[in-house]
């Protein structure tokens, strides 16, 4: 037995089997988009601790500022003692993120501690109860949460959950968008919400309206712009806090900042954590001063929120995604990795969706193109297999028929393309195996139908 199995041994022995095993893969270094494994077996990291890692593992800058704050000061809680790390984390996040004329930030540990904070604040500066939510969202594992998230996968045996909580469907207009222009569709939709308000709960009820502008786990769909646009406005209209979800998309993943930043949008509440800590757990609430100063002083914080060796981190880490400017990168690997796909997607009738923002790249896959039987199965077969020649990437999407690349924005391009060359192999491999009973693997595909975003880099 090997080093990786003995671990994976010993894990299944005293670690709670509640905790995902995604992979198969155990990590012993990383360094850049590149880990080692415990038998030293180098692999290419196209997942990013699922977007975490931006800036890359193990980056010099970040080990320093680590070490360097660990000397100082380890822990005071921020309750007890103001330290200059959180206040200038603070200061950074508010001048990267400006939501109106004045805006504030609180500091957590986790995304999901982030959206329970938001909607703490939007339900006390509103006095109203309810929240809406969209389906395949995902916010978190705690019990809002869970509430908020669509996939019941995630929640079985968990509830009861959190009450006046309302979902509407994400406008996913590939999937539920046919003989529908982009603006046509995106009309429908917020008709349905104006419906909602009117038939499910009323507008006077709602605290916030809480979206991710491009999904993560739901499998990296966009909403349009038209939407997000209307729904500012709905917001406006009836006091309702606009809360983007920013936990996934945040910090140069999308070639911005934000990702908000390529609708033209910006909401009242924003929540943020993976890739501002460099690997560190932290996260944060940006948002409008006249709602975060509402709140009443002692319902939010924790004991680490904004721990000064994390703080420390995350500074060393958006330093670094100024000095190399990552945004830029990002878009110029989300042009690589959108051509790529393309390219395949002519030669694989699986591929029915090639879609995106910068370098938040998927595409989504259906047994022989026919999009009421989602190639699940595949996909996993396509995940084992990559790992088994160097390479590790993730799925999403409820149906888990969506590959998604979230590589540290620091990948070389040399590194990308042994990446996407795995890829692409091993899809066209598990593809023409026996079992997937497919077409010819040089087939060319029926052009797919392909939603808006994959243009918007």
């Amino acid at each position: 037995m090997n080093r990786s199995a003995r671990l994976l041994a010993r894990r299944e022995a005293v670690v709670c089997r509640g905790v995902p095993i995604v992979t198969r893969a155990t990590v012993a270094s990383a360094r850049g988009a590149i880990l080692v494994d415990e038998d030293g077996r180098e692999i290419i990291d196209f997942a990013g601790g699922i977007g975490v890692m931006t800036a890359g593992h193990s980056a010099p800058e970040v080990v320093k500022a680590i070490a360097e704050q660990s000397q100082r000061l380890q822990h005071t809680c921020i309750h007890l003692a103001t330290y200059e790390p959180y206040v200038a984390l603070c200061e950074k996040l508010v001048h990267l993120f400006p939501h109106g004329n004045a805006t504030r930030a609180l500091l957590v540990n986790s995304g999901a501690e982030a959206v329970e904070n938001a909607v703490k604040i939007a339900r006390q500066a509103t006095s109203r109860p309810a929240i809406l939510c969209y389906s395949d969202g995902f916010h978190g594992r705690t019990l809002l949460g869970m509430s908020l998230t669509s996939k019941v996968g995630y929640k079985t045996g968990c509830g009861p959950f959190a009450p006046e909580i309302y979902r509407l469907p994400f406008p996913n207009h590939f999937r539920d968008g046919f003989g529908f222009s982009m603006a046509e569709f995106a009309e429908r939709e917020l008709n349905r919400l104006q419906d909602t308000l009117i038939n499910t709960v009323a507008a006077s009820d709602v605290a916030a309206i809480l979206i991710e502008t491009v999904q993560g786990e739901g499998g990296f769909v966009s909403a349009p712009e038209a939407y997000l646009c209307g729904l500012r406005r709905v917001c406006d209209e009836h006091g309702i806090v606009l809360i983007f979800d920013e936990v996934q998309t945040g910090f140069c993943r999308t070639g911005k900042w934000a990702s908000y930043e390529h609708f033209g949008v910006v909401p009242d509440l924003s929540t943020w954590a993976k890739a501002m800590g460099g690997g560190l757990p932290i996260a944060a609430v940006v948002g409008r001063a006249s709602f975060m100063d509402a709140v009443r002083p002692g319902t939010l914080g924790g004991t680490y929120g904004g721990n000064p060796v994390a703080c420390a981190a995350a500074l060393a880490t958006i330093g670094i995604m100024e000095r190399d400017d990552l945004n830029s990168r990002s878009l110029v690997l989300g042009r690589t990795i959108h051509g790529r796909f393309q390219s395949l997607a002519e030669r694989c009738p699986w591929i029915c969706d090639v879609r995106g923002i910068g370098a938040m790249m998927a595409i989504e896959l259906f047994e022989e193109g026919d999009r009421s039987r989602p190639a699940a199965r595949l996909v996993s077969k396509v995940i084992v297999g990559c790992l088994e020649r160097g390479l590790l990437v993730i799925s999403a999407g409820i149906r888990g028929n969506v590959i998604r690349i979230l590589a540290p924005l620091v990948i070389t391009d040399e590194e990308l393309d042994r990446g996407l060359t795995i890829l692409e192999s091993e899809i066209l491999r598990q593809v023409a195996s026996p079992a997937s009973k497919k077409q010819g693997p040089g087939a060319v595909a029926k052009p797919p139908l392909r939603s808006k975003e994959t243009t918007k880099k």
